[in-house]
């Protein structure tokens, strides 16, 4: 098996391909599954995204500041927690999975079983180390792990569909079902186990969704070593990247308390949106970036990047303008004591727009190879947004934190950006946006 990027490197030292090469490897099929993969998972996400701001409402709604902000600041570490379990082996096993195709998927059972084994024992761990924090959503930390990893699984074999209705719709609306029904008895204690419980009809399915596309073939010898050899790096990366997306949250909670926290974590919402926007394509397009990196495809490479981010944009800009544009409105739906966060809101928009405008830049990054570049990446937003709060949270409250994530996430965005133009010359819009618009409108069709 060649080293990832490989095929890329050479086909940058070598000349370009010709014409007719070109107009084979970017046939609309291919590109055209990715968007209907894409719109797959922007639906999912929408719904995702909905149900996760109801949940919100109902949180803020149902119960005071100061319990929705404990409850907030417990779900947020909760995932943390999971996310640095994961260590990325759901990315791994894409990696492979997709590479595995050209040989008929020898060893794939055995990469999935490297994948799980380590990841499933860290979160085990994680659970009893946090249980007295968290209480039952530590249990559930290790069912969390598997569902991630078993997803990202059937997603290497190109289905987007188990990953749309198991986390994209139905998680989150089991969540928001069981939440309302705490938030009618008026008992907070049944927050926790209501948000928890979800995930284990999740893990249930994805198991069976992954037995049904999963060939039987020998055990391959190495497959373990295989896949932690790429994937550890990136596990270094994922769990700074799975800190990233929640510590805002945690630290306000630290430092300013719960009420802040619930306020800031309402203001702070619609982040979820662009999150998972951008997460529904990377997942549509991951597979097929793999495999075009890896044989080579440059050009094929720089139409699916340039083709995700103007998708990225014309989906998601309109959605940050109308939430600047209707913040004092929306934060009032929240309640009373959460409209005076638009400054935080208003922040949030201007910096989800210059983040979409920059694709899915380290998707890029990782599968042409450089996981270890990736994760010096997140090492630096990291460190400027735990910087920022420390300044600004104790002085400016909520607005103090959602400048120190704004920092974290220009630099996430912006340092790979810039190194993937110098290493390859490779730009988020171009020559491939605009038939990119043309393309998506026959795949909605």
């Amino acid at each position: 098996m060649r080293p990832p990027g490989a095929g890329l490197r050479r086909l940058v030292a070598a000349p370009g391909p010709g014409p007719r090469r070109i107009a084979t490897a970017l046939t609309s099929s291919g590109l055209g599954q990715v968007a209907r993969g894409g719109i797959a998972g922007i639906t999912g996400a929408a719904a995702s995204a909905v149900a996760q701001f109801l949940l919100v409402v109902v949180v803020t709604r149902g119960f005071t500041a100061e319990q929705a902000g404990v409850f907030f600041t417990a779900t947020a570490l909760a995932l943390m927690a999971a996310g640095v379990a994961r260590l990325d082996a759901g990315n791994g096993l894409i990696y492979f999975i997709a590479r595995a195709r050209t040989y008929g998927y020898r060893g794939i059972s055995g990469y999935i079983r490297a994948a799980l084994v380590p990841s499933v024992t860290l979160a085990v761990g994680a659970a009893a180390a946090l249980h007295p924090r968290l209480g039952p959503l530590a249990l559930v930390l290790p069912v969390m792990v598997a569902a991630d990893i078993l997803l990202a699984a059937t997603r290497g074999f190109g289905s987007m569909r188990p990953t749309v209705l198991l986390d994209g719709v139905l998680l989150p609306v089991a969540q928001l079902v069981l939440v309302a029904a705490a938030a009618l008895a008026a008992s907070p204690r049944w927050l926790p186990l209501g948000w928890a419980l979800p995930y284990l009809p999740v893990l249930a399915l994805a198991v069976a969704c992954l037995r049904a596309r999963l060939p039987r073939t020998p055990y391959l010898t190495g497959t373990g070593r295989d896949l932690w050899r790429y994937t550890a790096p990136r596990s270094a990366a994922g769990a700074i990247q799975a800190v990233f997306q929640r510590l805002d949250v945690v630290i306000v909670a630290l430092l300013g308390g719960p009420v802040p926290a619930a306020v800031y974590t309402a203001a702070t919402r619609f982040k979820v949106v662009g999150q998972l926007a951008n997460q529904g394509l990377a997942q549509a397009a991951q597979p097929r970036l793999v495999r075009a990196l890896a044989n080579g495809e440059l050009t094929l490479a720089c139409q699916l990047y340039q083709a995700t981010t103007i998708w990225l944009v014309l989906l998601t800009w309109p959605v940050w303008l109308g939430y600047a544009a209707l913040a004092p409105w929306l934060l009032g739906v929240f309640g009373p004591a959460y409209g005076s966060a638009v400054p935080v809101a208003l922040v949030l928009a201007a910096t989800m727009m210059v983040a979409t405008a920059c694709g899915m830049v380290d998707v890029v990054l990782t599968a042409a190879g450089h996981t270890t570049l990736s994760l010096l990446n997140l090492i630096a937003a990291i460190i400027v947004t735990v910087t920022l709060d420390a300044v600004l949270i104790p002085a400016q409250g909520a607005l103090g934190a959602v400048l120190g994530w704004s920092g974290g996430v220009l630099v996430k965005n912006l340092l790979p950006l810039w190194q993937l133009h110098q290493r390859y010359g490779l730009l988020p819009f171009g020559r491939h946006s605009l038939p990119a618009l043309r393309l998506r409108t026959r795949a909605a069709a």
